[in-house]
């Protein structure tokens, strides 16, 4: 079996091919230009099916999205105005109706967590979370050897856990969300602020092995923000491993031991035994992966 298979994010649409036993190929990526709207994302995605289609004969589309999706019809239940007019779009239906193939959609974070199940770092892991540092803060619940979506597919939301009351303003309404201090815009407004111009965080990172004091002292603040987030999860879901996605995952044990070093100050030691923290290990791949692993669990091949 081949699958299409789609990730859209906010600011890259990534696609190729992938097989049942989860192998990809014919990887692209075109920007999103998510600031155009829904309706614009949606026929991007139809321009893309409509490329794959030419290649290679496909027997389904397997989509990962960002928003709260509904994952048994393929419908987005929310998305922020970072793509205006998305809220509400049934996608699956709409990619089905053009392209004649089934479709299925899922969260991009969930499709994060169910590739690195399905081939990476969570192999054989039945209770784990999934966290991942970008722009904001996604998280996916892998809870009993299954994804946790909740009532109404939206579970996960961790970058709105309240981190500080009555803090810095969010995208969501509230004030002083996790995403707001923890994420990687955030570190790149903090390094803003603190050396007065604009620094790359791969500069900053360099500034930090080095052991520039300034930078040290911003990154052991920052660190210990990402801490507590987790450390809060950690005490709710009691996991065996913590799984960190997103674009600053690149920076890998280093990022690790930061995060280490803070959270054991933070865990009851009665949670510190049965956990770990690892990176992801398919970067970019792992929502392709698990948009096919998602596509394969609705449609199992007989």
């Amino acid at each position: 079996m081949q699958l299409g298979v789609i990730d859209i994010g906010g600011t890259s649409i990534k696609y190729g091919i992938a097989t049942e036993q989860g192998e990809l190929s014919h990887l692209h990526s075109i920007p999103t230009e998510a600031s155009k709207g829904g309706p614009v994302l949606v026929e991007k995605v139809k321009h893309i099916c409509d490329q794959l289609l030419k290649d290679s004969k496909l027997e389904g589309i397997a989509i990962s999205s960002a928003g709260q999706i509904d994952n048994i019809h393929g419908t987005v239940v929310f998305a922020t105005d970072t793509i205006p007019g998305y809220t509400g779009t049934p996608l699956a239906e709409l990619i089905s109706q053009h392209t004649g193939l089934p479709v299925t959609v899922e969260n991009d974070v969930n499709c994060t967590a169910l590739g690195e199940y399905w081939q990476g770092a969570a192999k054989g892991v039945r209770d784990f979370l999934c966290v991942t540092i970008g722009t904001g803060i996604g998280g996916a619940l892998f809870l009993n050897g299954k994804l946790y979506t909740g009532t109404s597919f939206s579970a996960g939301e961790i970058g709105h856990i309240n981190l500080y009351p009555n803090g810095k303003p969010c995208t969501c309404g509230n004030t002083g969300c996790y995403e707001q201090y923890a994420s990687s815009s955030a570190l790149t407004q903090l390094v803003e602020q603190k050396f007065g111009k604009a620094i790359p965080l791969e500069q900053f990172f360099e500034m930090v092995k080095e052991g520039h004091p300034d930078a040290l002292d911003l990154y052991t603040q920052w660190t210990a923000d990402v801490a507590t987030g987790i450390g809060s999860l950690v005490h709710i879901f009691n996991p065996q491993l913590v799984l960190i996605g997103g674009g600053i995952s690149a920076q890998g044990e280093f990022l690790l031991q930061g995060i280490e070093s803070s959270l054991s100050k933070k865990v009851m030691p009665s949670f510190k035994k049965p956990l770990s923290i690892k990176i992801a290990e398919n970067e970019n791949k792992a929502n392709l992966l698990g948009a096919a692993r998602h596509f394969l669990n609705m449609n199992p091949v007989t």
